[in-house]
């Protein structure tokens, strides 16, 4: 009947075809002027040329970026709010520790002033550092220092499952807040999806004031790409700091041998949690559009120096600038010895990627850990388009065998090291609110050699011949994959 219809009015079919074709080009102008990333640009645009009408729809709900005003206008002027109470104390941190630690710090200067000009985050002295295996490590760990808090707990979580560790959390909260604790929990909308209504009421109901980041209505529709809370953050008192690879889930406590979850978390008592502090009260007040009674202590950490780590945080987001990835590029260019590189997810962008390939090529001795089977194939194939040319440039790639490997861990030669939870793939260090803690200290550092050397064991290490030899047609859907890693 349409086709009749078309036949008897063809001139109509010729006006739809103009409106088409006129529509298509000016969405690509818009794609164009809207998307700052080149490879993101010109995956769109394939899309909506080669998927006609599909591509369109693609676009319009995974790529345009509704919320963008909201982000760049509300949270920026928030965060700027929040600063001008604390910045005499940032800048009066920041510069008192580069004098008095310049030797600790050595090449990675460039780094640490970057990140302080960049994001107004301070290098902070005298913390005890401390590294959590898995869930095991952590969770024990958690649950003692909120017992103690006395004063404030905060959480904030890319994934809160309704489960055993989930409910045990919850229960303790529970505690706290009727103890008189202030509690506060947010969480993110789409990573979160199995906490369950029940047990945000259960929350709700014992106390504990919480809020998604980014509330999402329809989740069918929602952009899973931009925009999500990825961090992992507890900070108990304003003193104590939890940040990592690890959810509150069940699976990270390893349950199931056969579905074995490898992951790293950071234990932090010190003034480093003054800049964590920072950045949860700057997403509590956007996310809930309300600013609490902000009182000294939050951030008032007096105490006595409870250790000889040097931190400082680097945190990413859309209302900041790109401080993890460029942060990360500049602490690899930095490198004389060795660079070890442990992440889930490898879909770097251009600048990481060149500063790894320029640091193997000097003679670094660079070593890249990651899954041998990823949990989506797209993202595994994508990273998998990227593994030749590394191992072009004497990059070393270990493919973990025994379980997922989920941990996100740098170490640059003795004294620097980078855990946190920002993979290394473009959605973490251009879309996400991320959080990583680099830490200078030998003794955290020498922990994480000797952890990913332990790690080796359990990996096999993949040659440039071998993989020269992998069947065409898989070579060919992995780079396809790459094509459209902006996208996923």
């Amino acid at each position: 009947m349409i086709k009749e219809f078309f036949d008897q009015f063809p001139y109509i079919l010729v006006g739809l075809e103009v409106l088409y074709l006129v529509g298509i080009i000016f969405l690509a102008g818009k794609i164009i002027m809207d998307t700052k990333n080149t490879g993101k640009t010109l995956a769109y645009l394939m899309l909506i040329i080669f998927l006609p009408v599909i591509g369109i729809i693609i676009y319009f709900v995974f790529g345009v970026n509704y919320r963008k005003n909201k982000f760049y206008s509300f949270k920026i002027a928030r965060n700027e709010q929040i600063y001008q109470g604390v910045s005499a104390y940032i800048r009066k941190t920041h510069y008192k520790t580069l004098k008095n630690h310049t030797e600790e710090i050595g090449q990675f200067l460039t780094t640490v002033n970057y990140l302080y000009n960049a994001s107004y985050s301070p290098l902070s002295p005298g913390n005890h550092a401390e590294i959590l295996i898995n869930g095991e490590g952590k969770f024990e760990k958690v649950f003692k220092v909120i017992e103690k808090a006395v004063h404030h707990i905060h959480l904030e979580y890319y994934i809160y499952d309704n489960d055993g560790i989930g409910n045990r959390l919850a229960d303790l909260l529970i505690k706290k807040a009727e103890e008189g604790v202030i509690v506060r929990f947010l969480y993110d909308d789409m990573g979160s999806g199995k906490i369950g209504r029940k047990l945000l009421k259960r929350l709700k109901e014992g106390g504990v004031q919480l809020s998604p980041v980014n509330k999402i209505t329809f989740r069918l529709l929602a952009n899973r790409v931009n925009y999500r809370d990825h961090r992992k953050i507890i900070i108990v008192d304003g003193a104590e700091v939890f940040t990592g690879g690890i959810n509150v889930s069940d699976k990270y406590i390893n349950p199931n041998p056969i579905q074995y979850w490898r992951d790293v978390h950071l234990y932090i008592k010190g003034e480093a949690a003054f800049y964590f502090q920072f950045l949860f009260l700057s997403n509590w007040i956007f996310a809930t559009e309300k600013i609490p009674e902000i009182s000294k202590l939050y951030f008032d950490y007096k105490n006595k120096e409870e250790g000889n780590s040097l931190i400082q945080t680097a945190a990413s987001g859309p209302d900041t600038k790109p401080s993890i990835m460029l942060s990360t590029a500049s602490a690899v260019l930095s490198a004389r010895k060795r660079i070890y590189i442990v992440t889930p997810y490898f879909i770097p962008v251009e600048t990481v990627l060149n500063a790894i390939k320029q640091a193997a090529l000097s003679g670094v001795d660079v070593r890249l850990m990651v899954p041998k089977s990823g949990d989506s194939m797209v993202v595994n194939a994508a990273a998998y388009s990227y593994y030749e040319e590394l191992l072009e440039n004497n990059v070393r790639i270990f493919f973990y065998k025994k379980g997922f490997i989920h941990a996100k861990t740098m170490i640059v030669d003795d004294n620097f090291s980078s855990v946190g939870t920002a993979n290394m793939d473009v959605r973490s260090q251009e879309l996400n609110f991320e959080v990583n803690a680099l830490v200078f200290n030998e003794e955290i550092n020498d922990k994480l050699q000797n952890l990913f050397h332990e790690d080796m064991n359990d990996c096999e290490e993949i040659s440039l011949e071998s993989w020269r030899k992998r069947p065409k047609t898989k070579v060919f859907f992995e780079h396809l994959a790459r094509l459209l890693s902006p996208l996923i």
